[in-house]
């Protein structure tokens, strides 16, 4: 007698933003740690629903956009919602863009003006003055947009004088991991992916994610209950 595969459970990456879509999906079951649970998940994207409405990121942290963005997004869809809100701090700029990255120079998801808008802003700082992070904040909302975990990460570096790489998106191409002397625009994304704000931030949430799955929390066949189970 054959047992039977388990079946899929379907989760919804926040974002429409297909490089990032990628990103999170590796991360969520990366090769160098692979779960036969976590492979269970069906991941979708909101490109699967054009007429949803973006959620306003007016959140003074990146913890609070990807709660707000998990949690909005999954009481409309009636899903599980997975959501990150990430970006750039550079200590010269007390912190900015911070969580404006995204639209640092104006126009949302403009990658190219962002990174000339941060490096004009450092045009005469020096090396030593460079030095900068990349966060992200990750938060797990059930369909009744109830936050059940949330993670955090965090990445050191240091910003380029000029862009560096074709690899990743948004402002990889001037973040120099000085260990390898080369920017996240140029490591290959295995390497990365063991590196990154978004990679600290999933080694945190996985272990949680893993326990809603066996619990049975995301089996869409069961009713939700709304406790608030949080891993940091």
């Amino acid at each position: 007698m054959t047992t039977p595969h388990p079946e899929p459970i379907r989760l919804i990456l926040g974002t429409r933003n297909a490089k990032k879509l990628r990103e999170l999906a590796q991360l969520i079951n990366p090769p160098w740690e692979q779960n036969p649970r976590l492979s269970r998940l069906a991941l979708r994207s909101l490109e699967e629903w054009p007429d949803l409405p973006d959620v306003v990121e007016d959140a003074a942290t990146f913890a609070g956009n990807a709660r707000k963005k998990a949690g909005e997004t999954a009481r409309r869809l009636g899903l599980w919602v997975l959501a990150d809100d990430s970006g750039l701090a550079v200590d010269a700029l007390g912190g900015a863009p911070g969580v404006l990255s995204a639209r640092y120079a104006g126009a949302h998801g403009d990658d190219e003006a962002n990174n000339c808008k941060v490096l004009e802003a450092l045009a005469d700082v020096p090396d030593d003055r460079r030095g900068a992070a990349f966060v992200c904040a990750l938060a797990l909302a059930d369909p009744s947009g109830v936050i059940r975990l949330e993670a955090e990460g965090a990445c050191r570096g240091r910003i380029t004088h000029a862009p560096r790489g074709a690899n990743g998106f948004g402002y990889d191409p001037l973040f120099l991991i000085p260990e390898y002397h080369k920017t996240f625009g140029e490591l290959s994304a295995l390497v990365k992916h063991q590196l990154s704000h978004r990679a600290r931030a999933f080694a945190h949430l996985r272990a949680g994610l893993d326990r809603l799955i066996v619990e049975g929390a995301l089996d869409s066949r069961r009713p939700q209950t709304h406790e608030r189970g949080l891993s940091q």
